[in-house]
């Protein structure tokens, strides 16, 4: 029997070569959210003259959506390629061999994790190219990668539990959609507390989303804010064991050993 970690090893490694042999996973990961964080720049700039707003500058304000964007993407991206594992076979014949559950979901998470960290690379590095700030300095830029780990790693697990749940890649792209409903009944447009909707400052508080985009935001906006960042990597954290825990108890169903 292979030691747990040489099987995650190697369960690792063709989930990056897989993520990275295709295009249309890795290219929209960066472009999408690049994309809309232009848009909402240069239509939203005007929100920085509301009296409370935290900065004179929009586009730093928005930075931090990119980050959740890509955690979504571990969704779809993560989950289908798992799903399609299942529909293939390669899970029962997984199966057949004495690999561990463990090794199965860590190494299936090594790809998303990879392009996720490359994402916030580029996130940091276009954002700052084109005026934002990071007042947090270079300490805060090595803390934003770990949250953005963090992050896409919670979103990972969802991705995982749905393709143990389903089983079906089609259904788990379909919660791609689902995931930018919780985005967007964030804080991710206004501070929540300048949205004067109270049913939708509600919505935002009680979102996890809104903590994960706020532990972001702090570093590029105040510096080193520790509630923040404590309830932006407990948020994550939280999410991320929850579902992972939910993971392993559906895999116990998908790996029925012969």
């Amino acid at each position: 029997m292979s030691p747990v970690w040489l099987q995650t090893r190697e369960l690792a490694r063709r989930s990056l070569v897989r993520t990275l042999r295709q295009p249309a996973q890795v290219v929209p990961t960066i472009t999408f959210p690049l994309f809309l964080l232009a848009i909402n720049a240069g239509g939203l700039d005007a929100a920085t003259g509301i009296p409370g707003f935290p900065t004179d500058s929009y586009l730093t304000f928005a930075l931090a959506v990119p980050f959740i964007q890509s955690g979504i993407f571990a969704v779809s991206n993560g989950g289908a390629d798992l799903a399609r594992d299942i529909e293939t076979g390669f899970l029962d014949r997984l199966a057949l061999t004495p690999m561990s559950g463990a090794a199965l979901i860590t190494g299936q998470l090594a790809g998303v994790v990879a392009l996720g960290l490359l994402n916030a690379v580029v996130y940091l590095g276009v954002g700052l190219a084109a005026g934002a700030t990071l007042e947090a300095g270079v300490a805060g830029a090595l803390v934003l990668f770990a949250l953005s780990l963090v992050i896409v790693f919670a979103f990972g697990c969802v991705g995982v539990y749905a393709a143990f749940r389903f089983g079906d890649g089609e259904a788990v792209q379909g919660l791609f959609p689902v995931m930018f409903v919780f985005l967007f009944l964030s804080s991710m447009a206004l501070p929540r507390d300048l949205i004067e909707q109270e049913w939708f400052r509600t919505v935002a508080t009680l979102n996890p989303v809104s903590y994960l985009i706020e532990g972001v935001r702090s570093l590029f906006i105040v510096g080193f804010d520790g509630r923040a960042l404590a309830l932006a990597f407990g948020c994550g954290m939280a999410i991320g064991m929850a579902f992972l825990a939910l993971s392993v108890g559906r895999l116990r169903t998908r790996l029925v050993r012969t």
